[in-house]
């Protein structure tokens, strides 16, 4: 029988199993509390996010050593708390937890005005730069191992020419350095942000336009965010994703002048070709 003594000890210091899984085992009296406690922890710091799914019903019992009926409750729980969706026949999922900031009508509103690419641009630019400056300083070896195979993906992708794979990879990539900044508000507002990234609301036409020399020079700066973070150098990781974004925007710009230029030059065209025909009055009789 534990004594008073060990009892409190194990309650207040109670060791959980090494693992390699998302939860940890639980020794303590109020073991749906706790199967909750670890489910929010895992939400706020952003190592699920909205739309990921947890694991099944089961597995999360193996990892937490918790009786399934008491797995449900804190699931329902949380599914109360609208933190969580329990899809049937599919499992349990984060909720949208940042929708609102990107509805559909939002979305289409954007995808409707260029323009305000722009504004999208000024706030990352700033942000990327924080976010750069402090990954570089509160990255752990778990962060750096995230962005450094991200980086070599993005390699393999710039050299296969894959525009689909790239830009998806670009997405992650800013992700994770965000994610390694470990601050959980920053790290929820940014993977709203990086929806509109994703579904390709502002660059989707445009992507073509990034022809190899373009594809290398991202794939640098890319790079050289990465290496200052490696190096713990935050002001250079900061200056490096400020670079990244103001040559994001160029590009954009440019692509879109381009775009411009072109339509103008072939209704040009089409109107001198017209020009160019003879009426009916000029044919010669025969």
């Amino acid at each position: 029988m534990l004594t008073m003594e060990a009892d409190a000890k194990i309650q207040t210091h109670g060791e959980f199993m090494p693992t390699a899984t998302l939860f940890d085992q639980i020794d303590h009296d109020s073991v749906s509390e706790a199967v909750i406690a670890q489910i929010e922890d895992v939400i706020i710091t952003g190592v699920l996010k909205s739309g990921q799914k947890l694991p099944s019903e089961r597995e999360l019992a193996q990892q937490t050593g918790v009786s399934r009926p008491k797995i449900r409750v804190a699931i329902q729980t949380l599914e109360d708390r609208g933190l969580l969706a329990v899809k049937h026949g599919e499992g349990t999922f984060v909720a949208s937890l940042t929708g609102t900031a990107l509805s559909s009508a939002m979305i289409d509103l954007f995808s409707r005005h260029p323009e305000a690419f722009g504004d999208y641009l000024e706030f990352r630019r700033e942000v990327e730069g924080f976010a750069a400056f402090t990954a570089a300083q509160r990255a752990t070896s778990e962060d750096l191992a995230i962005i450094q195979q991200i980086l070599d993906e993005m390699a393999d992708a710039t050299v296969a020419f894959d525009p689909a794979r790239e830009m998806k990879l670009d997405v992650q990539f800013h992700g994770a350095v965000v994610d390694a900044t470990h601050n959980a508000m920053l790290v929820h507002t940014m993977a709203s942000i990086y929806e509109l990234l994703a579904r390709g609301v502002f660059l989707g036409r445009n992507m073509e336009y990034l022809d190899t020399t373009r594809r290398e020079v991202l794939l640098e700066q890319h790079q050289a965010i990465g290496l200052a973070i490696f190096s713990r150098d935050a002001h250079a990781a900061a200056s490096a994703a400020e670079e990244h974004i103001n040559f994001a925007e160029f590009s954009y710009r440019e692509a879109n002048s381009l775009e411009r230029r072109t339509d103008m030059a072939r209704k040009r065209r089409s109107l001198f070709t017209n020009q160019q025909q003879p009426t009916s009055r000029q044919r010669p009789s025969s």
